[in-house]
């Protein structure tokens, strides 16, 4: 039976010769070199080409996340499992961002962590629920970041006396036709005002203006 060889990386010698230990009782596994560094970690990556390498974020002299970088693009066929007990969504996202094939916590159940290291070698994700609530929440945050820079600052909008005779008018619903009854001016002079009012709020049709101006008005 062929093993499954792994090279792990920690600067605390008791996480790193811990993990050894606990990996080398299984058949399948054999640890083939340990590094105390990113550095370190690269060159046995480089030199022994292990299946796997469980790396570490935050080591001296090279971190995880640039050690990372440097395996994937010498060595693109390793899989590596980011190790770590800090849950940042900066690390969870440029880890994936460089080829990470997924995280592990430092405290997950020995059984739960030999279990991740044989699914990422046959190809899955590995993410532990703290870690994908972590970057779900970042997601979230993006995207209402991004919600916000597409959106107006509808409260540095401010309507002239006629804009807002003209957004009333159209909060009401009525057309170009009935807007220029309302305001006593030709249609094509209502379909300026409105165009001019839709570049202000940066929206393109009716539709979107109805719903900018109900938080405006």
């Amino acid at each position: 039976m062929r093993k499954i060889t792994i090279v792990v990386a920690d600067d605390q010698m008791l996480t790193r010769e811990g993990l050894r230990t606990i990996l080398d009782l299984e058949d399948d596994f054999e640890v083939v070199g340990v590094a105390k560094n990113g550095e370190e970690a690269c060159k046995l990556a480089e030199a022994l080409l292990p299946d796997l390498v469980l790396l570490d974020i935050q080591m001296p002299v090279m971190d995880g996340i640039t050690a990372l970088k440097r395996i994937k693009r010498s060595c693109p066929n390793i899989f590596v499992l980011i190790l770590t007990t800090f849950i940042e969504a900066d690390y969870i996202v440029e880890g994936m961002a460089h080829g990470a094939s997924g995280y592990m916590l430092k405290d997950m159940d020995a059984d739960k962590m030999i279990t991740a290291i044989r699914d990422t070698v046959s190809g899955q994700f590995i993410l532990p629920a703290a870690v994908a609530a972590k970057l779900a929440a970042r997601m979230n945050l993006f995207n209402k970041d991004y919600e916000d820079w597409q959106s107006p600052r509808l409260d540095l909008v401010k309507l002239t006396e006629r804009e807002e005779e003209l957004a009333q008018l159209i909060i009401r619903g009525l057309n170009n036709r009935e807007i220029a009854d309302e305001l006593q001016i030709a249609e094509g002079t209502a379909r300026n005002y409105i165009s001019n009012l839709y570049g202000k709020l940066e929206v393109v049709d009716r539709a979107q203006a109805m719903v900018r101006l109900q938080t405006l008005i």
